[in-house]
Formats: structure tokens, C-alpha cells, sequence
């Protein structure tokens, strides 16, 4: 086996489970799930099935990935954090044919005890703060923080808050790259980084 699950942990025959990927104590993984390479589960985490995770995604304690999440490459799901997958659940009301897919985009970061409901879209390098509830899409590099949650500001790649001069250009405090902030709201890395 080139990957590691602890002797606690459950991982349901048909799982696709990347090499060097670790599951660490009491977490279950369903069949039908794809999990990429040197991805690490915390404690208690809960994957089910249909779910996608591309490679080096971490995922802290207490954890639930329901059907319909997609993270792609590098995405950090802080302790505690909550996916849907119904918009409208009722105990008495079966739904499981309304599952709405959330994808979380590359590099993206989801902080401890933030909700993300279903149906929307963390864009990549996003940053969500510890408890936000995020109701809608969020775009690439957005700071989102509260409840609701609202954008209050970009993030760079390297994870630091990227303040914009007249001119709409950003330099990361953490390691010098340049960003672009364009007329319709959108953030850039300058392709040459610097």
C-alpha cells in the first residue's frame, strides 16, 4: 500500500487513494471516492462517496466532505469546517437526488468553523476566514469573512493580504510576487511573478 491509514480509521473497499496520502484516527472513507497524492485527513474526517480531492489537499479534524465536493490541487479545509449538500433538507423528505456540487478552486484556503453551503463556488487561492458562511460564489483570490460572509479584500498565492496602490498593483509582503487587480474586479498574478 503506498499510502497510510491509521489502524482506527475505516476505508471503504473502492476508494481510489493516492500514494503518500495519510488518514490519520477515526475518519471513514466511503467507496467511490478519489483522493489525490500526499493528501493528509486529521481526525474524524468523513469523506462520502462521489467525492473528488485533487493532490496535497489537507484536511484538519472533524471534517465532513459530503457527495458533490470537488477540491481541486492544495486546498486547506480548516478544523470544523461544514459542507452542504441540500439546500433545503427536511428529515421527512428524501432529497438525495438534489445533491449541489461546491468545488473548491486550487491553493484555496477554508478556515476553522466556516460553513460553506452548497451549490457554490470557492474560486482559486480564495481565502475564507474562521466561522464565515458563504451563500455565494466567491472569486479567485478573495478575502471572505462573516455572516454572511462578505469579500473584505484579496489574498495572494503565498497567503497574505495584498493591499492595491492607485494603479491596481499589489506586491506580496511574503514573497515579493506582483498582482494585477483589472477594471471588472478581477485579480492577476503578474506571469512573471515579480
Amino acid at each position: 500500500m503506498s499510502y497510510y491509514v491509521h489502524p482506527t480509521a475505516i476505508v471503504d473497499e473502492g476508494a481510489k487513494i493516492g500514494e503518500g496520502t495519510k488518514i490519520w484516527h477515526f475518519s471513514h472513507v466511503m467507496p467511490g471516492v478519489v483522493i489525490g497524492k500526499n493528501c493528509n485527513f486529521g481526525q474524524n474526517v468523513f469523506v462520502a462517496n462521489g467525492v473528488i480531492l485533487g493532490d496535497n489537499v489537507k484536511v484538519q479534524n472533524n471534517v465532513s466532505l459530503y457527495e458533490g465536493v470537488i477540491c481541486d490541487d492544495d486546498v486547506f479545509l480548516g478544523p470544523s469546517m461544514v459542507f452542504t449538500n441540500v439546500n433545503n433538507p427536511r428529515s421527512g423528505v428524501n432529497r438525495k437526488g438534489e445533491y449541489l456540487k461546491t468545488r473548491v478552486g486550487n491553493g484555496a484556503t477554508i478556515g476553522a468553523n466556516a460553513t460553506i453551503v452548497c451549490g457554490h463556488n470557492i474560486g482559486k487561492f480564495a481565502f475564507i476566514g474562521a466561522g464565515a458562511v458563504v451563500t455565494k460564489n466567491v472569486p479567485d483570490y478573495a478575502l471572505m469573512v462573516g455572516n454572511p460572509a462578505r469579500q473584505k479584500g484579496w489574498m495572494s498565492e503565498f497567503g497574505e493580504k495584498l493591499e492595491f496602490d492607485e494603479n491596481g498593483n499589489a506586491t506580496c509582503p511574503g514573497n515579493g510576487e506582483t498582482y494585477c487587480l483589472l477594471p471588472d474586479k478581477t485579480v492577476v498574478k503578474n506571469e512573471n511573478g515579480k
